[in-house]
């Protein structure tokens, strides 16, 4: 990806993550805001609202999820520990606490995306929100001077297959586990990743 069109990936990231923070204020005020509330809110066009969001419905059940993921610079505040295991643990925890919290929205929300993706042509517009990858270099932040530039990306994106809704969805529908039992196998596997790369540096 050329710097150009990484600019503007990001910037559509953004005005997605405009739309669905402009949906949950509307909701705090006790509203029920329509597409154009919402594209008035977050200062874009009914038009680009409807790009990032073709049905009010599907803005609806994903800003209360926008609103609840837990926030990295909130959750490491204060006395936590340096130790990057414990660290990656405890944000795996964090944000397995929202999704078991939250499976009915979040299984339409990933159905609407692959709706939206299926009928998204050109692929420019983000089906998705990424919530995950800040937390994660957040949790790593103590020892990234530690990993190559490489090995840390990889590491990242390798953790980030256990923190989100498509890990609740194996470990439910596939594997069968409970929640708890769920949550021990996240533990171990993130843990171990985090690992497995420090000795390989």
């Amino acid at each position: 990806m050329t710097a150009d069109n990484k600019g503007r990936f990001n910037q559509r990231k953004r005005t997605r993550s405009d739309l669905l923070m402009a949906a949950g204020r509307l909701l705090k005020a006790g509203k029920k805001p329509t597409m154009e509330d919402v594209a008035e809110e977050a200062l874009v066009s009914r038009a680009t609202a409807y790009r990032y969001f073709p049905n009010m419905e599907e803005l609806l059940v994903e800003a209360p999820i926008h609103e609840n993921v837990p926030i990295a610079e909130e959750i490491f505040a204060g006395d936590v520990p340096e130790d990057p295991e414990e660290r990656i643990d405890f944000a795996e925890a964090a944000l397995h606490d929202m999704i078991y919290s939250n499976e009915a929205e979040l299984r339409v929300m990933l159905m609407n995306s692959l709706k939206l993706w299926l009928n998204n042509n050109d692929h420019e517009v983000p089906v998705r929100q990424n919530r995950r990858t800040h937390l994660i270099e957040t949790a790593l932040a103590p020892v990234r001077s530690q990993l190559e530039k490489e090995k840390f990306e990889k590491l990242s994106a390798a953790l980030s297959v256990f923190f989100g809704p498509e890990a609740m969805i194996v470990y439910r529908d596939v594997c069968p586990l409970n929640e708890d039992k769920a949550r021990t196998v996240k533990s171990w596997a993130v843990r171990a990743l985090v690992r497995a790369a420090l000795d390989e540096s």
